[in-house]
């Protein structure tokens, strides 16, 4: 009788979402701003090579783990491979392939050469394909939400990853992408949020996505010029307002209930601290140096919230569940 009654216990590994790989992108966000912190504000080495080793061991957890549901569950992927939403979350593996490829180029080139050529390949693959998702499917407008700009953003870090591992000329076709679809993406979220219903409580931490594509498009686009001209100003102070109207609503996201959607804070977070030391790096303007401080803070103490509550609910059996 037990052995039947386990049998009916559903295994959270079938329930282990893609949106999991956001904890990489995060924990690689914040590492990537104790890297530049080093080089920009004279910050210890020591943070950013502890937070390096970390990342990459959660992202083989994160990865192995996702494989073996790919493996035994594969039903339940197709399922959120066909999501209206979740679809949007799988870009989220080819950008932590990018970025953990960032984080190891100091001390592997030859494995971050590797790790860069699989998460530009799969972005393309996946840029295509919600595209096209997109376009086949009767979508609502409620399905839409900020995260459909991951597929879009994840354009915009193939330039910053890619640099001396291919053509420009490659790159600039991943920017122009970028760029082009995140002008039209932010049109149809605002409609969505303006004039229709609001978020469901889970999905309110994915606005601060809203701060990504320009932030992420100015290192982008100073990857490939190395200019901080006009376009490059607009980029950031875009990515400035998108912050800054973000705190101004704090109030909006003081009671959510956690989720595992709360990761979408710290990427967008950790991506605006890294333009504004690229800012102060170019231009020695104090006011720049002042607002890095205070980013580099605010996304560490945000990281350190979300990853408590995460290994928090861990053990509270509260994530991997049937939603």
């Amino acid at each position: 009788m037990e052995q039947e009654n386990l049998k009916k216990i559903p295994n959270r590994l079938q329930f282990f979402p893609v949106m999991m790989f956001a904890i990489v992108m995060g924990l690689s966000g914040l590492t990537l701003v104790f890297r530049k912190a080093h080089e920009t504000l004279h910050f210890s080495a020591l943070l950013d090579l502890s937070l390096s080793f970390l990342t990459v061991a959660v992202f083989i957890a994160v990865l192995l783990t996702y494989g073996i549901k790919i493996i035994k569950y594969t039903a339940q992927v197709k399922q959120e491979f066909n999501h209206p939403i979740r679809i949007n979350f799988f870009a989220a593996i080819s950008i932590s392939f990018i970025l953990v490829s960032m984080i190891v180029h100091p001390m592997q080139k030859a494995l971050s050469y590797d790790l860069f050529i699989i998460g530009a390949v799969l972005h393309a693959f996946f840029t295509f394909y919600t595209l096209s998702f997109w376009i086949n499917k009767s979508l609502e407008i409620q399905h839409s939400n900020p995260a459909w700009f991951i597929p879009i953003v994840g354009n915009l870090i193939v330039p910053i990853g890619g640099v001396g591992f291919v053509d420009d000329a490659v790159l600039l076709y991943f920017f122009s992408i970028g760029i082009f679809f995140w002008i039209i993406m932010l049109a149809i979220i605002l409609n969505r949020i303006i004039f229709h219903v609001q978020f469901a409580q889970k999905f309110m931490p994915t606005l601060f996505i809203l701060i990504a594509p320009p932030s992420i498009g100015l290192l982008s686009y100073f990857k490939l010029t190395h200019e901080l001209d006009m376009f490059a100003y607009i980029l950031f102070n875009l990515g400035l307002f998108f912050t800054l109207l973000l705190l101004f609503m704090y109030k909006s996201f003081l009671n959510i209930k956690f989720f595992i959607s709360w990761w979408a804070f710290t990427f967008p977070l950790a991506s605006i601290a890294l333009a504004s030391m690229l800012m102060y790096e170019q231009t020695k303007v104090a006011f720049y140096s002042y607002i890095s401080y205070f980013f580099i803070l605010f996304v560490s103490l945000v990281v350190l919230i979300v990853a408590y509550n995460t290994i928090k609910h861990m053990f509270k059996k509260e994530i991997c569940i049937m939603e």
